[in-house]
């Protein structure tokens, strides 16, 4: 029966996106309400520098609960057009900038190395794992992820570095603003599913209905209590183990 459903669904949203259906905008905020992800502590350069020292650049901590609504990513479910891109994590300031990045499928991602130091950018996660070696100051590697899903990037020399990668299964996606705000532009009416996803808190789905002349507005509410943050905490420590 669920089957049925999204078949359904998929006719009907292929249908309007075939006939030139006019588009419309879901606009949304997503509600943390407490500190979720765990501070990170960077070892001294002492301990796992290579080459020259490189200083690392300091963090805004000015408002924790804006800093846990920024990296959430917002996307709809469905294999519709992706429009691939071609975007940039920079390795820099022994960092990887910026640190989250939300692409469409069949998307390419270069890793420049803007440190006077090496670098080995590598993932072993789902969509895609590689390794791209060392290499100096000036050069860069590519990737293409041609799997949606989430890529954690690491780097083989400076384990403070990481970034995460979100592929979407299209080109609907956009990310939250200091204030949880978001905005989905030109979407064709019909039914969806639609997903924030935060690095710590996980995937929270619901379904909105785009209506024409009217778009569709949705919340998404964090409600972890600090039980389910000491839970998660314990889920990221394993998974991290495992990288």
């Amino acid at each position: 029966m669920e089957r049925n459903r999204l078949s359904t669904a998929v006719l009907v949203i292929a249908s309007s996106i075939a006939a030139g259906a006019k588009a419309e905008d879901i606009h949304g905020t997503v509600i943390v309400k407490q500190k979720l992800t765990r501070h990170r502590v960077t070892p001294t350069a002492s301990l796992y520098q290579r080459g020259p020292a490189v200083e690392l650049r300091s963090e805004r901590q000015d408002d924790p609960l804006a800093s846990e609504r920024v990296p959430v990513v917002v996307y709809l479910e469905g294999a519709w057009p992706s429009n691939p891109v071609t975007a940039t994590i920079e390795q820099k300031d022994r960092r990887c900038v910026p640190e989250l990045l939300t692409i469409p499928v069949g998307s390419t991602v270069s890793f420049p190395n803007l440190d006077p130091i090496f670098h080995n950018v590598f993932s072993l996660s789902m969509p895609k794992s590689f390794d791209l070696g060392n290499y100096p100051k000036d050069h860069t590697r590519s990737v293409t992820f041609t799997k949606p899903g989430v890529e954690f990037v690491s780097c083989h020399l400076h384990p403070n570095m990481s970034a995460t990668i979100v592929i979407t299964p299209n080109a609907w996606r956009t990310t939250a603003d200091r204030a949880g705000r978001f905005t989905l532009r030109n979407v064709p009416a019909g039914p969806y599913t639609i997903v924030a996803w935060h690095k710590a808190a996980g995937s929270f789905k619901q379904s909105v209905k785009v209506a024409a002349n009217r778009g569709a507005s949705v919340e998404f509410f964090v409600p972890l209590d600090d039980d389910g943050v000491e839970k998660v905490e314990s889920r990221l420590t394993r998974a991290e183990a495992r990288r």
